[in-house]
């Protein structure tokens, strides 16, 4: 046996320090797209509103500088600068250490949001540059960092002084490393967001923003004494209410329950998760108390207002839901999730006291505000009535097709049946879907071409959505139903391939058809992005072919300019891609279909609330809006040159 064949103790890598992080960044922060820079802000902001939730903090102030590093200060007590057991600065273990802080300590943190207590490590091993300044003790301490190094040398174990002072707090600034990640320039309005839905669930914190890389800075103070109750008025701004928001409050089981809730006159439902102030995406535990208890309590309601007779079957939960939008905030000591990023939470003790909870708050409420009780009631009886009505004339358009969709030429489907291995591209045009059905390969990968844009469905009325043939064919072959205001058919685990990619032209037209199939799925099909089923494939725009030398394709104009950069004009010949029906079908499985060489990119949702405004504003009818919106954000978008 060679030496590179044997597997011995000398063959087990071992990563000291922050080296593991570095080495893979994604498991930490989740990606390394623009989402995992802004959550190097978040997580540094999440440990100052530990300090808050601890009762030490009162302001935290956020500011990105032109030089593209961010600082965030706040006046809690300041991170430890004393000699640890370990026979150095505690600061120091904080931010070289992972799992090092006093979040894993129920007596110096009773609940917290920070990303397992390994945040402020994580953010210092993915910065190029880091300092901190610690005011605490009568004086300000400071400690720098390279790359996760440190780069300072500790006297006796302590950090070295840079002056007096009568504060206390922390300030840290930090670099994102151009090696780590793809972009490192932070989002204003993602950060902005985030920072306004951390104030409304801390109603006696103060936070400060400054986004100082433009001439004239963008300043911003958020404070909502109101906390989640100006949440929800906040979320029902541009919507007509039925009724004044309802709170509901309370703890059991030791976890402190906040609830606020409020129905609108439209048929949709947004019911956000939180817990310890983290927004939980996916949802969890918590919701599910929340929504199973509302069905029951007002079922209850109204069987004993006579609403509902005895042989008249209950309101399904979603017609109780149907017009709420609603925030649930919970404060958890031992908080568990599902994923290292905290989108679902997963704590059974969860359900039972936010159940409790909202069940006795709930019935105190609605025996004091029969106006109140009455307008939900509607909504619910309503809401019942139309999806009766609909059932119909739903399942008459959502038939199975009498025509076999391979025979038909519309869905060439897969071989395999196992939606784990199969996946589906939504292709435009008739052109490019015939060299997808050459190019692929037909045992896990399904075409289905579509014909030219798809309605915009935000615009549209739902008779309109459903009667939509393009539409109908992508709900049908998708196999797992879709939401929407008259009730819920859509079920995850009926999903017939486990990536939905989006494959258009790389021009202007074709990023037009990603925007209108993901505000269908958006609206319609959600768990399908917040479960990471949707792609977006990234097709060439160009092929170089040098006269001497591996031919090499180029996927914007960027990459354009470097390749030409590195050769002379005359020593290569470039081919045009207009469209992906210009490609063989050599070259569009090399780019764009081959799971070895392709690129796609992932459709993520980190913000709900800023989600659900954007789309509103760039896909529905109001111009003006839609207008001050792309003026406003013109510097952010990327242009190729």
């Amino acid at each position: 046996m060679t030496k590179k064949e044997t597997y011995d103790a000398a063959s087990i890598s071992v990563l000291e320090g922050l080296e593991a992080v570095r080495k893979r960044p994604g498991m930490y922060i989740g990606s390394l797209s623009r989402k995992g820079l802004n959550h190097l802000v978040f997580e540094i902001v999440d440990n100052a509103v530990d300090e808050h939730l601890a009762g030490y903090c009162s302001e935290v102030t956020v500011v990105l500088h032109r030089d593209g590093t961010c600082t965030v200060t706040d006046n809690g007590r300041g991170i430890p600068v004393d000699m640890h057991e370990k026979g150095v600065s505690a600061e120091r273990l904080v931010f070289t250490t992972l799992h090092a802080g006093g979040k894993f300590d129920n007596s110096v943190y009773k609940t917290s949001g920070g990303l397992h207590g390994v945040g402020s490590s994580v953010v210092n091993a993915l910065s190029a540059s880091l300092d901190v300044e610690i005011m605490r003790d009568g004086y300000v301490f400071y400690d720098h960092y390279e790359r996760g190094v440190p780069t300072i040398e500790l006297e006796e174990g302590l950090l070295p002084r840079r002056g007096r002072s009568t504060k206390t707090g922390t300030s840290i600034t930090f670099l994102p490393d151009p090696e780590i990640f793809e972009k490192t320039w932070f989002s204003a309005p993602e950060i902005k967001s985030r920072l306004h839905e951390t104030a409304y669930l801390n109603p006696e914190l103060t936070i400060h923003f400054s986004d100082q890389r433009q001439d004239t800075p963008d300043e911003e103070n958020y404070h909502e004494p109101e906390g989640i109750v100006g949440f929800v008025r906040d979320l029902d701004q541009n919507t007509p209410v039925l009724h004044e928001p309802v709170y509901l409050k309370g703890e059991a089981e030791g976890i402190q329950v906040e609830a606020a809730f409020q129905y609108v006159d439209e048929f949709r439902e947004n019911v956000l998760g939180f817990c310890n102030t983290i927004f939980n995406a996916e949802g969890g535990t918590h919701l599910t108390g929340f929504k199973t208890v509302l069905t029951s309590v007002m079922n209850n309601y109204a069987r004993e207002i006579g609403l509902l007779k005895e042989k008249d079957q209950n309101f399904t939960g979603a017609d109780i839901r149907n017009g709420i939008t609603a925030v649930i905030s919970i404060k958890h000591p031992e908080p568990r999730f599902e994923g290292q990023t905290k989108t679902k939470l997963d704590n059974q003790d969860a359900a039972k006291a936010v159940s409790k909870v909202v069940g006795e708050q709930l019935v105190l409420y609605f025996d004091r505000n029969l106006e109140t009780l009455k307008t939900v009631l509607s909504c619910a009886e309503k809401s019942a009535k139309i999806r009766k009505s609909q059932e119909k004339a739903k399942t008459n358009l959502l038939s199975k097709p009498k025509y076999s969709f391979d025979s038909n030429g519309k869905l060439a489907n897969c071989e395999k049946k196992d939606p784990a291995l199969c996946e589906i591209f939504i292709v435009e045009g008739d052109s490019a879907g015939g060299s997808a059905k050459t190019a692929r390969d037909r045992s896990y990968q399904a075409i289905l071409p579509i014909r030219g844009k798809i309605l915009n469905v935000e615009k549209a009325a739902m008779d309109k959505v459903l009667g939509n043939a393009e539409i109908k064919t992508m709900i049908n072959a998708f196999g797992c139903g879709f939401s929407e205001g008259y009730g819920n058919d859509f079920d995850i685990t009926k999903l017939r391939y486990d990536k939905i990619v989006i494959m258009a032209d790389a021009d202007v037209d074709g990023a037009h058809i990603s925007t209108l199939l993901l505000t269908l799925f958006y609206r319609f099909m959600p768990e399908l992005i917040y479960q990471g089923h949707v792609y977006i494939a990234m097709p060439p725009l160009y092929k170089a072919m040098p006269k001497k030398g591996a031919e090499e394709y180029l996927y914007d104009d960027k990459a354009l300019e470097r390749y030409r950069k590195k050769h002379k004009p005359g020593s290569f010949t470039l081919q045009r891609f207009k469209g992906l029906g210009e490609m063989d079908a050599q070259q569009l499985w090399e780019t764009t279909l081959n799971p070895e060489t392709r690129r796609m990119r992932k459709v993520e949702i980190e913000d709900a609330r800023l989600a659900s405004s954007v789309t509103q504003v760039l896909m529905g009818s109001e111009v003006p809006p839609r207008k001050a919106f792309i003026y406003e954000h013109a510097q952010d978008a990327e242009l190729d040159v």
